[in-house]
């Protein structure tokens, strides 16, 4: 592999330099990390992470490969990958294939702190700084949109219904708003069977289902009225489980607020309470933005490291929800009974 200097230059003038190791070219996105130790793979084909440069704490990222069924949709999503070390050139042949700026040699430790201290920022990954110099490229950055009101789930969601998974005891409607492939899985594992709709839909259809799932996805949820009323108008009429940004979109559904993280949960290994049974679940979380605190009882979920909402309980409205994410793909299976408990008290009486 040609060595070829690249950087990433964040909004506030903050440059980290690099090699590049991906596509030629020029990557723009809000700059996040994540605390994975693995699922690099999973990580970048995560619809949630559209329009975001992905800093990997991890030291080293590629090591054991690539395969298919680590796939979490179709193509990668994230604009950039920013790493400390390349663990294999068969991870880089990946990215390049498919088009994705990436660069080792970061200083990925200088970046995170950056991003914990000032908060997520916009950025760009540039493959060769003799191509672009960096106040070229500031000044692109620059001019780039916030990810705060940013409505994101039409660039990623289903344009047609379609059904992964055909039989099943039950019959669940998943509004896509960028839904990964481990939630059908874990769906179709617990005996249901699955249709995918887009992320507006007909609320008197879905209703005919057994259960409504609302996915996954990315950007700010406060844009999405169109989204929101069709969850409002789900509420008390079919069971609803709301995953992430479908979390979200039920805490707003139902009278809450959101607001932007300052730098957000990203990772497989953060800690969350159910204050129902006192047990803390090790979870894997991809969030920019949480549903506002409140003293609501209908807070079934708390995280350990900052008190953000994690989960709802709404009984009267036949709805629940979670902000982190209980498929995992990749990360702990702690959460994993939430959907199978979920899909096993679907069609009963109602």
């Amino acid at each position: 592999m040609t060595e070829v200097d690249g950087y990433l230059v964040l909004e506030d003038g903050t440059v980290f330099r690099g090699r590049s190791v991906g596509t030629d070219g020029v990557a723009y996105g809000e700059a996040v990390f994540t605390t994975g130790m693995t699922g690099y793979q999973e990580t970048v084909t995560d619809p949630s992470y559209a329009e975001q440069l992905v800093c990997f704490t991890a030291p080293m990222v590629g090591n054991y490969g690539v395969a298919e069924p680590r796939m979490e949709s179709e193509a990668p999503h994230a604009t950039g990958v920013l790493m400390r070390r390349l663990g294999g050139e068969e991870w880089a042949s990946w990215l390049r294939d498919r088009g994705v700026v990436a660069l080792d040699g970061i200083d990925t430790r200088a970046l995170t702190l950056r991003v914990r201290a000032e908060g997520a920022m916009r950025g760009a990954a540039v493959s060769d700084e003799g191509a672009l110099p960096v106040e070229e490229a500031l000044d692109a950055v620059r001019r780039q949109p916030q990810m705060e009101g940013a409505a994101l789930v039409e660039k990623v969601s289903t344009q047609t219904p379609y059904s992964p998974v055909a039989t099943g005891r039950v019959r669940v409607a998943v509004l896509d708003y960028g839904a990964k492939r481990s939630i059908v899985r874990r769906l179709a594992a617990a005996d249901a069977a699955v249709t995918v709709f887009p992320h507006v839909a007909d609320p008197d259809e879905l209703a005919t289902y057994d259960g409504v799932l609302l996915s996954n996805g990315p950007g700010d949820p406060e844009p999405l009225v169109e989204e929101t009323a069709v969850v409002r108008a789900l509420l008390g009429r079919v069971p609803v489980l709301g995953i992430c940004l479908g979390h979200q979109l039920l805490g707003l559904a139902a009278g809450h607020e959101t607001y932007k993280l300052p730098f957000g949960h990203r990772g497989a290994n953060h800690p969350v309470l159910d204050r129902r049974t006192g047990r803390v679940l090790i979870t894997s979380q991809n969030h920019g933005f949480a549903v506002r605190p409140s003293d609501a009882a209908e807070a079934t979920h708390v995280s350990l490291y900052d008190g953000t909402v994690e989960g709802f309980d709404f009984p009267q409205l036949r709805a629940a929800s979670v902000q982190f994410h209980p498929e995992a793909g990749p990360g702990p299976h702690d959460a994993w009974p939430i959907l199978e408990s979920w899909v096993a008290g679907l069609g009963g009486d109602a």
